[in-house]
């Protein structure tokens, strides 16, 4: 819902802005391998309130969401940072999430668009890419971590949302063909699994004259579910395997209440934009193909909006009977599975603290729980904050804290466009040791990119571990990730970050980082002062 500055809330009004029409072509990507373990083997579909993958295996999907795609730099933000965009999804996917969810506009996706913000010499591979371009490395590197990505198409244009799928500029036609270009274009990868349709469905004037999103109205111009289901069927007959996510609207009839009419058949019960499914049971979403809806409802707290709930003397037992009202229903009487898109808040207020508790409780634990993705990694979502804190390296402790517990972390996958390894000078390893391995990520005049690996290979945890390594005179640390990496000299130390300070017996972490000089391997590495 939110961008880098805030929206504000489920009654806000968005402008729309104009576009071109997109025509765009088919292009082929590499396949990212098929993912397993943490996010299932193959392309998921559904089974009742349950996501399966291609064994049958039940999969949680316990995501992030990384924006920036539907924005004026029509790529992922945060690439302007010191983080490289490796080092950004190394850190989502060690801290457990094990979906993307990419929001993206069709600005983005037009012949020509430029992606700006990009830190060249963070970055140089990115440099003179379009944005699709950068969306297929981003696939790539995600699914070679077991991660799942979901395509989010959040705005018509980069300028704002809109309530309906469509305005005067961008055409129902061009929604339906960009979302066609893209199942094309990912056709073979199971790493992207499927299409949020449109972002945040929601209402626009005044009832009885409601122009916005509705729910079963009947209106083939407004109702959503109606415009769900041509966008979905078309999709399904490019990527019969993808799923299918669809949000909810705001309010049921399309328009906001007019409190002065002194009539209440004009008033009714609105929810968050997108958020308001209590409609789905009665006017379900009609797919030519079985088991590939998955409904994606969007919750926030007070940093958004404070709506009327978080002032009932019951909060928080209130919330869950309304969660129900709204989605929750959908999942407890098994009739399709929950993937909540959207959800999060600055943890400013002290009720948002408890609502997030809360509400995490309410989607249940283990893998049978409701999937969900959390809004956002960005730091610079002007009304919740992210995980990332400003430097786009570290992590917002507090809110992790409270995610932690429901996140399963994807595992498996398989290289992408390898990159070659190297191993580092080592030693004989003593018993209880560490072993060390090296890969250069990329090198460009004046600097390269690595990322080394530490196995601990002894038979208890190292808690906190930190590892230390040599470089040759002239070799200086630019940026590092996935732990606090600092220079001395010639000796360079890797220190643990406290959401992950254990390196259990057999378990590996991978360090990554930039560096000005001649590309060199790390030299004499130890873990905890024990040679590798």
């Amino acid at each position: 819902m939110h961008r880098p500055t805030a929206l504000g809330g489920a009654l806000a009004a968005l402008a729309t802005a104009a576009a071109g029409v997109l025509v765009a072509a088919a292009v082929s990507t590499t396949p990212a391998a098929a993912a397993t373990g943490g996010t299932g083997t193959g392309y998921l579909h559904t089974s009742g309130n349950k996501i399966v993958d291609s064994t049958g295996a039940t999969v949680r999907l316990t995501g992030i969401n990384w924006f920036g795609m539907e924005t004026d730099n029509k790529t992922f933000h945060g690439l302007w940072s010191s983080n490289p965009w490796r080092g950004q999804l190394d850190t989502m996917a060690r801290l457990g999430y094990n979906t993307l969810r990419i929001p993206y506009s069709n600005d983005a996706l037009k012949p020509g668009a430029t992606a700006t913000g990009i830190n060249d010499f963070v970055n140089p591979d990115l440099v003179g890419l379009s944005p699709l371009q950068i969306l297929d490395k981003v696939v790539d590197y995600a699914g070679s971590k077991g991660m799942r990505v979901i395509l989010d198409r959040h705005r018509p244009t980069s300028a704002g949302q809109s309530p309906l799928w469509y305005t005067s500029t961008v055409s129902e036609a061009t929604w339906i063909a960009d979302w066609k270009m893209l199942a094309q274009r990912y056709a073979n990868n199971p790493t992207v699994i499927g299409a949020d349709l449109h972002n945040e469905p929601h209402a626009e004037g005044t009832n009885p004259a409601a122009t916005g999103a509705c729910w079963g109205c009947g209106e083939t111009a407004r109702d959503w579910r109606l415009a769900a289901e041509r966008a979905g069927n078309a999709i399904l007959g490019v990527q019969p395997n993808w799923l299918i996510f669809v949000e909810g609207v705001s309010c049921p009839s399309g328009g906001l209440s007019n409190v002065w009419d002194n009539d209440p058949s004009n008033d009714e019960d609105c929810g968050w934009w997108g958020g308001n499914l209590s409609k789905a049971g009665q006017f379900p979403v009609r797919l030519n193909v079985a088991n590939r809806l998955v409904y994606s409802p969007h919750e926030y707290a007070t940093s958004v909006y404070h709506q009327a709930w978080f002032d009932d003397p019951t909060y928080p037992a209130n919330m869950p009977a309304i969660w129900d009202k709204y989605w929750g229903y959908l999942y407890k009487q098994n009739i399709a599975p929950i993937m909540m898109g959207e959800f999060g808040t600055t943890l400013q207020d002290p009720k948002d603290k408890v609502w997030l508790q809360n509400l995490m409780a309410y989607t249940g634990t283990g893998v049978s729980g409701m999937s969900f993705t959390y809004w956002s990694w960005n730091p610079n979502s002007g009304d919740t904050g992210g995980i990332a804190n400003d430097d786009w390296t570290t992590i917002n402790q507090a809110k992790q804290d409270i995610l932690q517990p429901y996140l399963i972390p994807p595992t498996g996958g398989g290289t992408t466009s390898p990159a070659p390894t190297t191993p580092v000078p080592t030693t004989p390893a003593p018993s209880g040791g560490c072993t060390a391995t090296y890969k250069q990520v990329n090198a460009w005049q004046g600097g390269f990119q690595g990322e080394l690996t530490v196995k601990n290979s002894g038979t208890a945890a190292v808690n906190p571990w930190s590892a230390t390594w040599t470089w040759p005179s002239g070799v200086t640390l630019a940026s590092g990730w996935n732990a606090t990496v600092t220079q001395s000299g010639t000796t360079v130390t890797a220190a643990a970050p406290t959401w992950a300070s254990s390196l259990a017996p057999g378990a590996s972490v991978t360090i990554g980082f930039t560096a000005n000089g001649t590309a060199a391997a790390p030299g004499a590495v130890k873990l905890n002062g024990t040679a590798c």
